[in-house]
């Protein structure tokens, strides 16, 4: 089951990579950038502050024209290597950059102008930073280039956009990119990953119940921000995740899977999809949430579950929060595959439904004499990355970065130790039975 969830991973990677290097325009030389993360440092991906400032600083971005010609500039203190590319249904375009420090002005993107109705950036893996333009219409990337540093105003890209009909914008796409051929090609490249694949000697089948952990967000999308923009949401998920995969693999109970392992954004329907291809026992997804200014203030951890109608207004927030996640990833649910889309709307089935609710209340026991609870601590929504119709899940608030106290121990190693024990020991309760018939792994 492993292999198929890699074998849907990597060639859903390869059309993308395949698609860029197509209908790439490259221009100046490499470069590299970080995100500071300024809590314990769970992983060599997050680099240090020291090495943020040598990469690339973005410290302001412009659009100029109209529904003709529009004109994007970003602001560079060295010029960088680019690459550029369209994309169909909905028309987008991506721009691939190295790491660059992103430092612009708050808002920037929100709003479009011409052609452009508006545009998100941020880091999608170590190394590579990411700018997506979500368009008004079919549009053609006329020129892009990158000025160089010249009469007192700093190195800039620039991109122009000029207005085209929809033949011509799919027309222009790369083969991987045209809606129209897009099933054909992704059949071939199966059909062709089949026959080279080599036999591989059989193996005693792993019998050991399997965990997918999830820590949210990641890449582009930055989750929620703290201490200036500093801290963020996806690093600390992250951390709690690789420590929470840490303990349990040295149990050795369970086979532990990751939907993300590094600063790298993962569609929410890919993340269905590798709990159900890898038959999970159990899937937990971590976050971390924040209350915006005026709204008060709130504390503690939160479990939640899936329902169609939510517990209260602030998990009905929080759910369609997290469920437009992938608008920043420039992902569209018209692209996924029929499968995913119908995992997306089906009704979770009933016994999965009380296996998570049975789990939730297991989770909120053990967290609660470790942990600062929320005063609701049990709360439903309808999270999409909860829809898995056959896999028990929740998803778990470690707390609010937008309280002192909670963002204290968000980034305290101590008490992050504390948590993943407490988890662990959810975890063992809620698979003891399941454990007792499977047995330990070897």
């Amino acid at each position: 089951m492993a292999s198929r969830a890699n074998h849907l991973v990597l060639l859903g990677c390869g059309v993308l990579c395949a698609a860029a290097l197509l209908c790439a325009v490259m221009v100046g030389p490499s470069a590299a950038q970080a995100q500071v993360y300024q809590g314990p440092a769970p992983q060599a991906a997050i680099p240090s502050p020291a090495a943020a400032s040598n990469f690339p600083i973005a410290s302001d971005a412009r659009l100029a024209g109209d529904a003709k010609q529009t004109r994007f500039i970003l602001d560079l203190d060295k010029p960088v290597q680019f690459r550029a590319f369209a994309l169909a249904d909905p028309y987008r375009v991506v721009v691939d950059l190295p790491q660059v420090n992103f430092q612009l002005p708050a808002g920037v993107g929100v709003t479009g102008r011409g052609l452009v109705k508006a545009y998100r950036y941020g880091l999608i893996m170590p190394g590579g930073s990411r700018i997506v333009f979500d368009l008004t219409g079919p549009a053609k990337i006329a020129k892009s280039y990158v000025l160089e540093a010249a009469n007192g105003q700093p190195p800039r890209l620039v991109l122009e956009f000029e207005e085209v009909d929809r033949t011509a914008f799919v027309q222009s796409l790369s083969p991987e990119s045209r809606p129209e051929l897009r099933p054909g090609i992704a059949e071939a490249n199966a059909a062709v990953a089949r026959a080279d694949a080599p036999a591989a000697p059989p193996s005693p089948p792993d019998k050991r119940p399997v965990v997918v952990i999830d820590p949210g967000h990641g890449g582009v999308d930055n989750g929620t921000q703290a201490g200036g923009g500093d801290i963020m949401e996806k690093n600390l998920v992250l951390g709690f995740g690789l420590a929470l995969r840490d303990r349990l693999e040295k149990s050795g109970k369970y086979r532990v899977v990751m939907t993300r392992t590094d600063d790298t954004f993962v569609p929410l329907g890919d993340r269905v999809k590798i709990a159900r291809s890898e038959s999970a026992a159990l899937f937990v997804s971590i976050h971390a949430d924040a209350l915006r200014r005026g709204e008060g203030d709130a504390q503690g951890a939160t479990i939640y579950t899936l329902s169609d109608k939510a517990s209260d207004s602030e998990a009905e927030r929080l759910a369609d929060t997290e469920n437009k996640s992938d608008a920043i990833g420039g992902v569209s649910l018209a692209d996924e595959p029929t499968e995913v889309a119908d995992i997306l709307i089906d009704l979770v089935q009933r016994e999965t439904k009380t296996f998570s609710n049975r789990f939730a209340r297991v989770l909120m026991g053990e967290m609660k004499t470790t942990v600062r609870m929320h005063k609701h601590p049990l709360k439903s929504a309808g999270f999409r990355v909860l829809k898995a119709p056959d896999v028990p899940s929740v998803l778990v608030e470690l707390g609010y970065v937008s309280n002192k106290g909670d963002l204290e121990h968000l980034v305290s190693e101590n008490w992050r130790n504390r948590t993943v024990g407490s988890m662990a020991q959810a975890i063992d309760a809620f698979l003891a039975k399941r454990l007792a018939t499977a047995g330990p792994g070897k």
